[in-house]
């Protein structure tokens, strides 16, 4: 368990007025740094290789087949690690958590550039990917922890950084791997995950002395909310084991957050063939696909900022679903005919992703039950997900069509509005520990 912050008695924090937040950079800069270098680093593993898998193809002589399966491994990997890693944080302490996973996010991504075989690109991607597991989930507590004033705007600030983060790869990877080759365009990235790392380390280093601005900042938050009775006096006590499963709001969060995550997934893999086998041409299903991505930062942007100001926003859940239904609906009748308008409903759907990440935040009311929830939802979530995409290809394949396909698609959204009811309760996840 980490060991808990004692400032020097010297420079204890000034009075702060209960509910005033604390100036976002006020002794919390370099923590706010490492949380945006950190998201900035989460999908770099997955959208840098994906644009690539035709020439790694070719270079180490996989077909199809093992395409899919470097296709499933992030989900399974954030699936995996979402489990893990609240006993990792228990264990090592937050700060030590994401050190760890920008340690393993660069080691990974550093070894994929010096892949000489299918078997080394696949672990290595593993690796990163592990890292990117634990960083999904150890970065909503880490805002609780620091900045549980501002919980919307630095929520939107790292939300928007993951986007921005899993598009950037995606647009770098080829024109960088036809200048210079593949191994620098994969290993490249590698130096984001090892800035990502140094802010970490330099934390843990002023925090062995509890001497820090840092240090100084977090106590200041932590006596405000005691005094305000939003958090209990036990600031990281470790949460009940196995007690976040009996807890409606979890489950609800799991549905919701997989739901959206396979919806995602089945649309990134399958939206250019839908629109190639309707005619269009493969620049039109590639361009598709980037806005598509793209509009995941305007929602990156806004909903968490909605979130905090709505006591239950399922309303937004069921909106999502709307938007979702109506692009399904006119890419199955007419994807040739207004389809940017189908595209652009689809990529607005998804807010529900952004709304899941606010939500862990705002359905507790410690890092402990962040870090519970988080974890349960993102494990669960993802695995859940990874059925997605080879669903809808079976589908179609079996069907001849895309009307099945999409028939199971609408039928994840009756899910995913049902986990949404759950998740959007004004409840916490503590109260039914």
């Amino acid at each position: 368990m980490a060991r808990p912050i004692t400032p020097d008695p010297a420079s204890r924090p000034a009075p702060v007025a209960p509910g005033a937040p604390l100036p976002v950079w006020r002794g919390r800069g370099l923590v706010l740094i490492a949380i945006a270098l950190s998201a900035l680093n989460l999908r770099t593993a997955v959208t840098s290789l994906t644009p690539l898998l035709d020439q790694l193809g070719g270079t180490f002589q996989f077909g199809p087949t093992m395409t899919g399966v470097f296709g499933i491994v992030p989900t399974a990997a954030f699936a995996v690690f979402g489990v893990a890693t609240p006993s990792i944080a228990h264990r090592l302490g937050l700060e030590r958590t994401a050190l760890l996973a920008m340690l393993l996010a660069a080691a990974g991504l550093l070894g994929r550039g010096f892949a000489d075989s299918t078997t080394q690109l696949l672990l290595t991607s593993a690796i990163a990917l592990s890292g990117m597991g634990i960083g999904n989930v150890v970065l909503p507590p880490l805002v609780k922890r620091y900045f549980g004033d501002r919980v919307g705007g630095i929520s939107a600030m790292y939300i928007t950084l993951l986007q921005l983060g899993t598009i950037l790869p995606a647009l770098a990877a080829v024109p960088v791997a036809n200048a210079v080759g593949w191994r620098v365009s994969l290993g490249a990235w590698s130096l984001v995950a090892v800035a990502a790392a140094l802010p970490w380390a330099i934390v843990l280093y002023q925090e062995r002395y509890g001497r820090s601005a840092q240090a100084r900042a977090l106590a200041a938050i932590h006596a405000r909310s005691v005094a305000t009775g939003d958090e209990s006096p036990e600031f990281a006590a470790p949460p009940p084991s196995g007690r976040v499963w009996r807890s409606p709001v979890a489950w609800g969060m799991a549905l919701m957050f997989g739901m959206t995550s396979l919806v995602t997934y089945s649309m990134f893999t399958w939206l250019p063939r839908i629109l190639t086998d309707a005619g269009g041409s493969a620049l039109l299903g590639g361009t598709m696909v980037g806005v598509y991505s793209s509009l995941g930062l305007l929602s990156s942007f806004v909903m968490p900022v909605l979130a905090v100001r709505m006591r239950n926003p399922f309303p937004v859940v069921l909106a999502c679903c709307v938007l979702h239904l109506t692009a399904f609906t006119g890419l199955l009748l007419a994807p040739m005919t207004l389809t940017l308008l189908w595209v652009a409903l689809l990529g607005l759907g998804p807010s529900t992703f952004p709304l899941a990440l606010t939500l862990i935040n705002q359905r507790t009311r410690t890092p402990a039950g962040s870090t519970a929830l988080s974890g349960f939802t993102q494990g669960l979530g993802y695995a859940l997900s990874c059925a997605g995409p080879l669903l809808f290809g079976v589908l179609n394949e079996v069907s001849g069509g895309w009307l099945w396909p999409f028939a199971f698609l609408t039928g994840t959204l009756v899910v995913l509005a049902f986990g949404g009811y759950l998740a959007c309760q004004p409840r916490m996840l503590e109260d039914s520990w």
